[in-house]
């Protein structure tokens, strides 16, 4: 797209003055193996060295004070945010602590009750009787019974 000097120049050209075809003159002049400009291919960067490790940087005063008030702000920021989580992470804690000693306590009562029918079934009568005299364990005859008389010497001791 042409610009508009080029556009006028183009105007100004009378006519009938133009010997050779100006489309024709212009891929005649142009060499076919030149490439077309790149755009911004006249600007270069340079780097240069810098070194340094000579300079000392100066302790700024204020930045000193900025740098605490900061931590400060910091702190007192934490301390506020932990004061208004600490109820509600207690809470929950403790809400996990109950349920857990619930499920205990449920376990607990389980166990007793299974330890109680053991015992029930440990404890019947039949069961005891056959246990005797799978052992020999009957009940005494009354020819066997011994009755103790006390005596003064405390040979055997007295039962009232």
């Amino acid at each position: 797209m042409a610009t508009l000097p080029a556009f006028l120049r183009r105007m100004d050209v009378p006519v009938g003055t133009e010997t050779v075809p100006r489309r024709a003159a212009l891929r005649a002049e142009r060499d076919p193996f030149l490439l077309r400009a790149l755009p911004h291919e006249d600007v270069f960067f340079y780097s240069k060295r810098i070194d340094n490790s000579r300079l000392v940087r100066e302790a700024d005063p204020q930045a000193r004070g900025a740098c605490w008030s900061a931590i400060g702000a910091a702190s007192v920021a934490l301390v506020l945010l932990t004061s208004l989580l600490a109820p509600s992470v207690a809470g929950t804690l403790a809400g996990y602590k109950l349920e857990s000693l619930r499920a205990q306590e449920q376990k607990l009562l389980t166990e007793r009750r299974v330890l109680e029918l053991q015992e029930a079934a440990l404890l019947r009568l039949d069961r005891l009787e056959k246990l005797a005299r799978a052992q020999n364990l009957v009940a005494p005859r009354s020819e066997q019974i011994v009755h103790l008389e006390p005596t003064g010497d405390a040979a055997v001791a007295m039962i009232r």
